[in-house]
């Protein structure tokens, strides 16, 4: 068989119109050979001759199982079918054939209209971040992308619950200026699985006028957009940076998205920045009312004077303690209210299980202590307690019993 250098030199040849006795002749091969590689369409190609070996008799029984059950595992097939050699080589013979047996799964080429659809998701960048109390953690930045422009917002966020989520997506859906027809997310727990929606999720919809699309396992094509936007993150945002805290984080990100929007985007060969202004004219605008999202709750202010927002404690004014407060926060500040009017404020801490204390409360905590721990002064001189028996013989008749006798 002759080699691939040896073919290329005599289509060349042959092509010159070089006899073809004479290239046998200057190659050492004979005319017929010559004759095969200047017919033939591709390059010569070894094929060894499969034999069998000790898997061959097993290839029938492995095939019956992966047509009933495609993923079954290696190990559990090399079982059924009573496999004594190398679980190895079993595997690899396995790998194979595995593929022939799998159901297809065809990937439609997804064409987004101007205004329909952004695809959420969540992005954890691989550096952690500093935190309040000196730890540091790999924290999620929630990312929307218009799917028909591209255009790209996200932010840091404390958490993966849903009170964060949402207060993230409607920070992030502002940015945006209006509201896209489709929310598509990826089955987020936070934001529901299936048929369910987390608490709360139905009604941010609802307010917002838009549908939410929980992708169905195993579609990743649906939101591709956003997918590929989180690894160009990694490799062009975060190479060489530094960051002392999430707002930190949030600046440098929100500067570097500004001019990211205004890159060219080679798949629809324009920048976002350029098309973005025709999205939101497709867009339902956003909501006339302000919407009520965050963290919230309302609790009877005990006697340590603290409130709790997801793992954190915060202190209260003592004088307030045994009334009904109401605590609200969101990504940034945490507010607790009695009857409407603000009587705390504090910025929102993203370390988990810590205690904040304000040095006042703690100065009027003890104030308070040492006037509930002073005896209590008893006024007058007690006379006013002594009163004459015979008024009670009087008023149960015994006087006058005694009289009639």
């Amino acid at each position: 068989m002759i080699t691939l250098e040896d073919w290329a030199l005599i289509r060349r040849l042959a092509a010159e119109g070089v006899p073809k006795s004479r290239i046998a002749e200057r190659l050492g091969i004979s005319r017929t050979t010559v004759i095969k590689a200047v017919n033939s369409d591709a390059p010569p190609r070894y094929v060894r001759t499969r034999g069998p070996t000790s898997f061959t008799e097993f290839e029938p029984h492995v095939r019956a199982l992966l047509a009933e059950v495609p993923d079954m595992p290696a190990t559990v097939l090399a079982e059924r079918v009573g496999w004594t050699g190398s679980i190895r080589w079993f595997s690899d013979n396995v790998r194979r054939l595995r593929p022939e047996h799998r159901p297809v799964d065809p990937a439609d080429r997804i064409t987004w209209t101007v205004g329909d659809a952004a695809q959420c998701d969540l992005w954890f960048p691989p550096r952690r971040i500093l935190l309040e109390d000196g730890t540091a953690k790999l924290l999620p930045v929630l990312v929307i992308t218009a799917a028909h422009s591209r255009f790209v917002t996200g932010r840091m966020i404390p958490t993966r619950k849903t009170e964060d989520l949402l207060l993230g997506s409607w920070e992030l859906i502002q940015q945006l200026g209006r509201v896209p027809r489709r929310l598509i997310w990826d089955n987020e727990p936070g934001i529901g699985r299936g048929t369910r929606r987390a608490e709360g999720v139905a009604a941010f919809m609802g307010t917002l006028a838009t549908k939410l699309v929980l992708l169905p396992p195993r579609d990743p094509e649906s939101k591709g957009v956003v997918e590929r936007r989180n690894g160009w993150f990694e490799t062009s945002f975060m190479p060489g940076r530094t960051f002392t805290s999430p707002a930190d984080f949030n600046d440098q990100f929100t500067d570097w998205l500004g001019k990211a929007n205004a890159r060219v985007v080679r798949t629809i060969k324009a920048a976002p920045v350029d098309l973005i202004d025709a999205d939101r004219a497709a867009m339902l605008p956003l909501p006339p009312i302000p919407l009520h999202l965050g963290w919230r709750n309302k609790i009877r202010l005990g006697r340590d004077y603290y409130v709790r927002l997801d793992t954190n404690d915060y202190s209260v004014d003592p004088n307030m303690i045994g009334r009904m407060v109401d605590v609200a926060a969101d990504l940034d500040r945490v507010r607790i209210r009695l009857e409407g009017r603000v009587i705390a404020e504090r910025q929102r801490v993203w370390a988990r299980g810590m205690t904040i204390t304000d040095p006042a409360h703690v100065e009027v905590a003890a104030r308070l202590r040492r006037q509930f721990q002073q005896p209590r002064v008893r006024t007058g001189d007690g006379d006013d307690l002594v009163r004459d028996l015979a008024d009670y013989d009087r008023a149960f008749g015994i006087s006058d019993i005694e009289e009639i006798g």
